[in-house]
């Protein structure tokens, strides 16, 4: 009777054990130098990072969620992580020059992930790039289901062309960012009106734009610069991304937890301008807005109070700030055009001084931020070496010098008050010594003439 309990208690431990999930390391896999031949056609992507970095380690349960995401899902992905530290030579070959460096490995083509580091934004990635360059919408349905799934998307309509070949080039460069697809006529939307096809649109902001070889120049430039919409949220990731677009950030910067009048209003004022003057604005400025000032404060080295309106150029790091508050869309639209004339003055920029102050701000910016996080560990690192140089100062300032140098004595204060002759007491001394001089000089001749006189 006890063995058959102790049976069943091992058969129940035994059926618990199974049922515990397997490890989501399990799914990511160590890779080391004999990868690259190994690979094959398999599709890989590839976290390549060094065991010392902060951000590595902090990216490692993300990475091991995206391997589970990826294997339970069904994809063609297969996730794996290298030591670049160790696979150094390997990791050179595929470009890596950071931690962590994630990459897509696809054929001959290593595609770079620069996106935030979230387990839906890498997984987004990874499908997108692993499917096909340009996928087909064959129904009206299927365009509908895709437009309500993606906020920007770009579509060549038409059969085989040369501009269909310029689309698919652009698209293995550019796939990394958004998603390209192909359809007929019939399937776009009955509010779509073509002059001619073949043709490339952009469907984003509730509506398209088709794009004009004539005046928007390179398919590859328009599609980068078209590829985000005209409003969007800005924060680091997608402020270093549309520095690739050669555009003015014009951001408004709030505090999105403020419902105020001055918040929400500005925020409605950049918004309008973005969508109402479109046409006269959308190839020079990207509009958006940013929650806070802590990020744009660290950008300009300085403490802009919010709400506030400034317009970057990410490729010089000059800004702009109006002269007075921003009140209404006139107010915007002139400082703008101010910016397109020449009239508004630039600010910053990536000059000597500039370079300078941006070594001195971020010093003082580690500086406060380690004080901040941690005191005991700010006087520690700060104060220990200040103190000893204090003390070695203080030492060579006060040790004694082995010149001989005589005790400094009353007569070697100068009183201002003495002329340079000196005072009256020296100068009577002075005569009795030579009055002494004399004396002993009279003494010596009698002497002398004594012993002559002798001999």
């Amino acid at each position: 009777m006890a063995a058959a309990g102790l049976c069943s208690i091992l058969t129940t431990a035994a059926s618990l054990f199974l049922l515990v999930p397997t490890p989501v390391t399990a799914f990511v896999e160590d890779l080391d130098d004999s990868f690259k031949e190994n690979r094959k056609d398999d599709i890989w992507l590839v976290d390549f990072y060094a065991p010392w970095c902060g951000h590595c380690k902090k990216l490692e349960p993300v990475w091991n969620d995206v391997g589970t995401e990826m294997r339970t899902s069904g994809s063609p992905v297969r996730v794996g992580k290298m030591d670049a530290t160790v696979h150094s030579g390997l990791a050179s070959e595929y470009g890596v020059r950071g931690f962590p460096t994630i990459k897509l490995l696809k054929g001959e083509m290593a595609y770079n992930y620069r996106g935030p580091r979230t387990k839906e934004d890498i997984v987004e990635f990874a499908n997108r790039v692993a499917g096909p360059l340009i996928r087909p919408l064959p129904s009206q349905q299927m365009f509908d289901h895709v437009q309500k799934r993606h906020n920007v998307l770009f579509v060549y309509v038409g059969v085989e062309s040369t501009l269909k070949e310029k689309f698919i080039e652009v698209a293995s460069e550019l796939i990394v960012y958004t998603y390209f697809f192909s359809a007929s006529e019939e399937v776009l939307p009955e509010y779509v009106t073509l002059n001619e096809v073949p043709a490339v649109l952009v469907f984003k902001d509730s509506t398209y734009f088709v794009y004009d070889e004539y005046e928007d120049g390179d398919l590859s430039s328009w599609v980068n610069k078209e590829r985000f919409e005209g409003y969007l949220q800005v924060d680091g990731f997608t402020l270093y991304e549309l520095g690739d677009t050669g555009k003015l950030v014009a951001v408004a910067v709030i505090d999105d937890k403020n419902n105020s009048a001055e918040h929400t209003g500005l925020k409605s004022i950049v918004q309008d301008v973005a969508k109402n003057y479109r046409d006269h604005f959308h190839r020079d400025f990207q509009f958006g807005h940013m929650d806070g000032n802590e990020y744009i404060n660290s950008l300009l080295m300085d403490d802009l109070s919010i709400p506030t309106f400034v317009v970057l150029n990410t490729s010089n790091q000059q800004y702009f700030l109006p002269s007075k508050p921003i009140k209404s869309t006139e107010d915007m639209v002139q400082f703008i055009n101010g910016i397109l004339d020449g009239t508004a003055e630039a600010q910053g920029g990536d000059g000597i001084l500039q370079r300078i102050k941006r070594i001195a701000y971020d010093a003082k910016s580690t500086v406060v931020s380690v004080f901040k996080s941690s005191p005991l560990l700010g006087c520690f690192l700060f104060g220990l070496p200040l103190g000893v140089i204090s003390i070695m100062c203080y030492g060579i300032c006060t040790a004694d010098t082995d010149d001989g140098t005589e005790e400094m004595t009353r007569k070697d204060v100068i009183d201002p008050n003495v002329s340079d002759e000196g005072s009256d007491e020296e100068q009577d001394e002075d005569k009795k010594g030579e009055n002494s001089t004399e004396v002993s000089d009279a003494d010596q001749e009698e002497k002398d003439f004594i012993e002559k006189k002798k001999d």
